[in-house]
């Protein structure tokens, strides 16, 4: 029997979230697209011109897009886990550019070392169940001196959701985030850089706890937790997670979700000799 509250991640049932969430995504991940903005406007400081960018957890190419105008001269390659999001990423272009897809786990990334001078990624590190080695890999393919920045999601996510949950059952229904310091330490263990790490609180509020576990299944959000639940959730079972919610309503009667989203960024220490087997990027065709 497996643990109730077992929150390691299966990554059969992760992929098959986003791949299921392909279609409905762009329509509901307006916080998704407010983060990657928040994101994008801190490169305004960092004044590099990177040849070679990697969008890591590219989704449908919100950040490919701007990727593509803000370095006209590089080259993208935007990768996922899910097939069905990157046939959206591919169709981003900027006059007659668009990215390179390559379908992939950020766990095991497919290149060779120091293929590419800049990693971005908006919220996809929480999906990884060994952020160590996720940086390390990432560690592996930046150039000396590439550039990481990144958004992810620390532990008081979903902070309202997670506490309703419990006073329901025993169930791990929601992922367990790595908090910032936890992230700042993983950059450095990778070898990073000068890793800067902070974060940011943002609290989403909706009309009924309907439309919020609708908007969490729109974007692929949804429990891939080893623990969780095998069973869908019945009426009786919804209607006593909203009991439990009722604490956490706002005057105006509105169910508030918490977010908070830790920003990073750090330079790549010298690359390591390259890895055979691995795909070199300029066999890589957008």
């Amino acid at each position: 029997m497996s643990d109730t509250n077992d929150h390691r991640l299966d990554l059969r049932k992760r992929r098959q979230s986003f791949e299921k969430a392909a279609n409905t995504y762009d329509c509901a991940a307006v916080l998704q697209r407010e983060i990657a903005d928040r994101l994008l406007q801190r490169m305004d400081y960092i004044k590099i011109s990177p040849a070679r960018v990697l969008d890591l957890g590219a989704g449908t190419g919100y950040v490919c897009k701007d990727v593509l105008q803000r370095y006209p001269e590089s080259r993208l390659v935007a990768v996922d886990i899910a097939l069905n999001m990157l046939k959206k990423a591919v169709q981003q272009r900027h006059w007659l550019r668009r990215p390179a897809v390559v379908c992939a786990s950020a766990e095991s990334l497919p290149f060779r070392n120091d293929c590419f001078d800049m990693v971005i990624s908006n919220l996809m590190l929480q999906w990884c169940e060994d952020l160590p080695g996720v940086f390390s890999g990432i560690q592996r393919v930046l150039a000396d001196q590439g550039l990481l920045t990144f958004t992810t999601f620390g532990p008081d996510t979903l902070k309202e959701l997670t506490a309703s949950w419990r006073e329901v059952d025993n169930y791990a229904h929601t992922s367990e985030f790595v908090d910032m310091h936890d992230v700042g330490d993983a950059m450095l263990q990778a070898g990073f850089q000068q890793p800067v790490v902070d974060m940011e609180t943002i609290t989403v509020t909706y009309p009924s706890l309907t439309l919020l576990m609708k908007d969490l299944k729109n974007i692929g959000a949804t429990n891939a937790s080893m623990g969780r639940n095998p069973g869908l959730t019945g009426k009786q079972r919804f209607m006593a997670l909203e009991k439990a919610y009722e604490p956490f309503r706002t005057p105006e009667g509105l169910y508030p979700l918490t977010y908070e989203v830790i920003y990073g960024h750090g330079w790549a220490t010298t690359g390591l000799e390259g890895i055979e087997g691995m795909i070199p990027i300029t066999e890589i065709k957008a």
